[in-house]
């Protein structure tokens, strides 16, 4: 439905202001000096919205405009930019699923600071490592990153008619990777952490909680209750709050630890005076020094969690409650462990049948 309103300014000239309303579509406006050019306007505009043509306010905004609209509610900012230099300033309408479908392949082609094989320690062998490309999951955050922001131009903004990502393939992830210390390689790497005090720390924390890296090296004194044995994180990777438990040798080292803290700073791992502008202590040098010794290899910080949480599946723990204290919102991302409680399905399964009586 299109409505033309005739107006007379103080001068005495004639303008006719335009508004088309049509479901699915947000209004659009428009002002002429000729009636026939104002109801020209109507009937194009009106004939692209039946046929699925019109872009109406995609036209008159850049992706640079939406990108600063949404940013203030952006989780992912650092890859938001990278769609900014991308697409900045081109206009909404030329942000189509091939133009994307084009930024992904690139994205996967490229190659990342990564390497695409573990470190062996040997110098000669690992001077010949070849950098690894980036990963389908890690497109995959961009691809988001991206689609959230269209997404609020869509819903919040009315600026485009739909989110050109619905349209564009996703890359296949992989099931995930597994790696977890063994018993034997867990007391050798906790033996080579003992001459660095802060490291053997760290490292005990991660395994006895299964948090993040970046969850253990931010940890602030108020975050800890020694009294109630927990630790509670603010910021984590989901953006819930999470309670972890503090027991056994972590809780014993954080008292220690407690008993000579400065009182001027109350981070938990303070970086370096010669790194004071850092936001925690680096641990990268002393942690590869410590695997070295234990002679373990393809283990990285993360694996700490993977094994943290393998541990609690092996020690007859349920998903639903592993994906609580690793802050997993769904079962899909802890059920990779599933397969190492097979003997505990068992255990059930014979409780239920003593129970029936089968």
């Amino acid at each position: 439905m299109a409505t033309i309103e005739k107006r007379v300014n103080a001068r005495g000239e004639v303008s006719y202001r335009v508004k088309v309303r049509m479901k699915g579509h947000p209004p659009e406006t428009d002002t002429f000096k000729k009636l026939t050019d104002a109801r020209q306007w109507t009937a194009r505009v009106e004939s692209d919205m039946r046929a699925g043509r019109h872009f109406g306010l995609s036209r008159r905004y850049t992706f640079g405009n939406l990108a600063n609209e949404y940013m203030p509610h952006a989780k992912d900012k650092d890859r938001l930019a990278h769609w900014v230099k991308v697409f900045g300033d081109e206009s909404l309408d030329t942000i189509t699923p091939a133009r994307i479908t084009k930024e992904r392949d690139r994205l996967l082609s490229e190659t990342t600071r990564n390497f695409s094989e573990p470190a062996t320690h040997d110098e000669e062998i690992d001077a010949r490592r070849t950098r690894s490309k980036r990963s389908g999951a890690t497109v995959n955050r961009y691809l988001a990153a991206l689609s959230v922001c269209l997404a609020y131009g869509v819903k919040a903004l009315g600026w485009i008619e739909r989110n050109p990502c619905e349209r564009v393939q996703k890359p296949q992830e992989s099931k995930g990777r597994v790696r977890f210390l063994s018993d034997d390689e867990r007391v050798k790497l906790l033996d080579a952490c003992r001459p660095h005090e802060q490291l053997r720390l760290a490292v005990v924390l991660s395994l006895s909680t299964g948090a993040r890296q970046g969850e253990i090296m931010g940890l602030r004194w108020p975050q800890v209750n020694l009294n109630e044995k927990t630790i509670t994180l603010h910021k984590t990777k989901n953006g819930d709050r999470r309670v972890i438990p503090l027991v056994g040798e972590a809780l014993e080292l954080l008292k220690g630890r407690a008993r000579v803290r400065s009182l001027h700073d109350d981070r938990i791992f303070p970086a370096s005076s010669r790194a004071r502008k850092s936001e925690c202590l680096d641990l990268n040098r002393p942690w590869r020094d410590a695997l070295k010794a234990a002679g373990i290899t393809n283990f990285h910080w993360h694996d700490l969690r993977h094994t943290a949480a393998s541990y609690l599946v092996m020690s007859g723990v349920s998903l639903i409650e592993v994906s609580k204290i690793l802050g997993h919102r769904t079962l899909a991302m802890v059920s990779r462990y599933s397969h190492l409680s097979d003997d505990h399905v068992v255990e059930a399964g014979e409780k239920l049948a003593a129970r029936l009586g089968l």
